[in-house]
């Protein structure tokens, strides 16, 4: 299953840090099959509350994702991104075209 690494941040400062790690992070991310799926958009907030930005960004593996993450060309621009914004990254898995809610539910102990 494809694994999305999802970026909430917030208080970007745009500046030379970040324009370069725009710059560069395209290039960290084809080695590991990872493509855009948001980016820069602005959520419309429909429940509680929301600040900042969200980026979303698929590789076809959690495998893909974290050696896209530890790899030297990503960790060399790290510093330039959260040096200059704050927010959470997380990796997770998608699902699969026919899941439904309560696929959920065998997963329960109880």
């Amino acid at each position: 299953m494809p694994t999305l690494a999802v970026a909430h941040l917030r208080n970007v400062t745009m500046g030379p840090a970040i324009v370069e790690y725009l710059q560069r992070i395209d290039a960290t991310l084809a080695p590991f099959g990872g493509r855009y799926l948001v980016h820069g958009a602005r959520p419309e907030r429909v429940e509680g509350a929301w600040t900042g930005d969200l980026v979303i960004i698929q590789f076809p593996d959690r495998d893909s994702a974290r050696a896209w993450y530890a790899s030297p060309a990503y960790q060399a621009i790290l510093p330039l991104r959260t040096g200059n914004a704050e927010g959470e990254v997380i990796f997770v898995d998608t699902v699969s075209d026919d899941h439904r809610a309560t696929d959920i539910l065998a997963n329960i102990q109880g």
